[in-house]
């Protein structure tokens, strides 16, 4: 798989879970069967790690959303913010930043509004410069 294969796999297990009470492990089974997309160890686990971590994430997103509080924020666009913020706080040495954002962002343009993809980019914009202050 490319790793573009890769994160949107755990997006959608990420946005699917927003729906569903079964474990991950269950949903990777659903999606394997139903959809023939396999997920291999890897994207349950980092599915299963964004999950777990959501309130910290979303408290990361609530710091850097000016204009939606996150209760208000589509579950698409909450879904593409988790994993890529996680991926940048929890992969950070495996991905460079640039590359999860855009990732992140090609992700809003395929399963998101046009105006979610500039609300996608302009929190991890805002995300990964306080990242950058921080190390200087």
């Amino acid at each position: 798989m490319t790793r573009h294969e890769v994160r949107e796999a755990e997006f959608l297990l990420i946005f699917e879970k927003m729906f569903r009470d079964e474990p991950v492990s269950e949903l990777v089974t659903m999606h394997e069967t139903d959809y023939e997309y396999k997920c291999d160890e890897e994207i349950e686990a980092t599915a299963a790690e964004v999950i777990e971590k959501s309130d910290e994430l979303d408290g990361i997103i609530a710091k850097f959303s000016r204009s939606r509080a996150v209760s208000r924020i589509p579950k698409v666009n909450l879904a593409i913010l988790r994993l890529a913020i996680f991926e940048i706080l929890y992969r950070g040495s495996k991905v460079p930043q640039n590359a999860v954002v855009n990732e992140a962002v090609g992700l809003a343009k395929q399963y998101a509004q046009d105006a979610d993809v500039k609300f996608v980019n302009g929190v991890l914009g805002a995300f990964t410069r306080s990242l950058t202050e921080e190390n200087a």
